[in-house]
């Protein structure tokens, strides 16, 4: 289901192609002067000497909570090189820095890292966001460089094929973690790419059990991301109706994943934070979480990863978070300087050195796919091929614009708060899980339309 103010997959791929035959391309040529709208000026001036010396350059960059050791680890030399002239003055969220803080001190910044849980209320509702179609257009750059899912859940958010970011990894692929110890010691055979659920639900009651007065849990996830980023992109709100999306498929993912929690053994945690750190505990055998480049596991954990697994009924796709976003203000007096700095810090170089230290592309680019984690004191050694088995899935309809909204945190805290409970058997059934779901979902409705919240 494609929202209404959307692109659809063939008119992106139609477009994509356009752009494709015009350009040919992501090669950057260094803009005159700025534009100072959105749309961009058609110059005839000759191409500036590149190497006359330019004027001094201050952006300002609002890196969202991503911190500013990564930023300049990932692109401080590609800057300095390439943009000598260039000072970045990079801003974090922090007490005072938020963007709405920034923006009532009058400060806008020219680059916003954002995302799509804050694109709305930390981007277009500020009255920021600036389409990207014209310098893309004007560049030639190739937007099928790029995971179609990623450009796509983008364009989605526009009214009219309106571009208001770039993917930058990482992006947050979910696997099959594994202890290879408890395998061994029970002589198991580890898990392996293309498994299906049904699969890994016999191994986790293989390995659940209790031995010389150690109870082994055969598997745990992280609940809140596995619903929330499930393989049916299926949304928690309906994108046209007030209440909880498709009762049908949220009823086959939750059973889906209630099983586990009833295998004698292998109780869910007390909450998502408990139960995604079960594994980490050294007694847990599987764990579906994401593979992140902030995930820390102890170092006494022998682990291994197998490809996320298949779901009956579900296209054969990996489930995912989507990446961050390179994102342009309409305030901004540099936009295509921005835009050219944006572009160098999603080249091939760059994602090629990004995929080495394990963080996924959001390209197409099979060769640096293939790099993933090889310059990694950890992922070197790991199964990182599971992580591009499947191509990650879609991202799931957006609400309607004249719908009222509930936070993208709100929503995901109602579900998986819930599916605890049911875990738990403080709520005794699927049926009723869901129920309280749809209620919790319409009340939050309520109360912003009362203005309680």
């Amino acid at each position: 289901m494609m929202p209404k103010y959307g692109m659809s997959r063939a008119m992106l791929v139609l477009f994509m192609a356009l752009l494709t035959a015009c350009g040919g391309g992501s090669t950057i040529e260094p803009s005159s002067d700025p534009a100072p709208t959105s749309q961009v000026e058609e110059t005839n001036s000759p191409e500036p000497d590149k190497n006359e010396p330019k004027d001094p350059v201050k952006l300002i960059l609002h890196n969202g909570s991503a911190g500013e050791e990564e930023f300049y680890e990932r692109f401080g030399a590609m800057l300095q090189e390439k943009f000598p002239h260039v000072t970045i003055e990079f801003i974090r969220n922090g007490t005072g820095t938020t963007i709405q803080d920034l923006i009532t001190q009058g400060t806008i910044p020219d680059i916003i890292r954002t995302d799509m849980p804050t694109i709305m209320s930390g981007y277009l509702d500020l009255e920021l966001g600036e389409d990207m179609m014209p310098y893309v257009e004007k560049y030639n750059y190739d937007l099928s460089r790029f995971n179609e899912v990623f450009i796509e859940e983008m364009l989605a958010i526009g009214q009219n094929g309106e571009l208001y970011g770039l993917p930058v990894g990482p992006y947050f692929p979910q696997v099959l973690y594994y202890n290879k110890d408890l395998f061994d010691k029970f002589g198991v055979d580890y898990p392996t790419d293309g498994m299906t659920w049904d699969e890994v639900y016999e191994l986790a009651r293989t390995m659940t059990r209790e031995e010389d007065g150690v109870e082994y849990r055969g598997f745990s996830t992280n609940p809140a991301a596995v619903l929330r980023d499930n393989p049916l992109s299926l949304p928690i709100l309906d994108p046209h109706e007030d209440g909880l999306a498709d009762m049908e498929q949220w009823r086959a993912l939750f059973q889906n994943l209630l099983r586990f929690y009833q295998i004698p053994g292998n109780p869910i945690g007390d909450d998502n934070s408990k139960e995604s750190l079960a594994f980490s505990g050294g007694n847990v055998a599987m764990q579906i979480n994401q593979h992140s480049v902030y995930l820390t596991i102890p170092p006494e954990i022998n682990w291994d990863i197998a490809a996320y697994p298949l779901m009956e009924g579900a296209p054969e796709v990996m489930a995912q978070r989507g990446p961050a976003y390179y994102s342009l203000t309409s305030q901004s007096k540099h936009k295509e300087l921005a835009f050219e700095i944006i572009m160098e810090m999603l080249s091939d170089e760059i994602q090629m050195e990004d995929s080495k230290r394990g963080i996924p592309t959001t390209l197409n680019n099979e060769a640096i796919k293939k790099e993933l984690g090889t310059g990694h004191p950890i992922y070197s050694g790991k199964n990182m091929g599971a992580i591009n088995v499947y191509p990650p899935v879609s991202y799931a309809p957006k609400r309607e614009r004249d719908k009222v909204e509930v936070a993208g945190i709100r929503q995901q805290v109602i579900l998986y708060e819930t599916f605890v409970e049911l875990a738990q058997g403080a709520i005794t059934d699927v049926n009723t899980a869901l129920n309280k779901v749809d209620e919790l979902l319409k009340q939050e409705i309520e109360n912003r339309k009362q203005g309680l919240n």
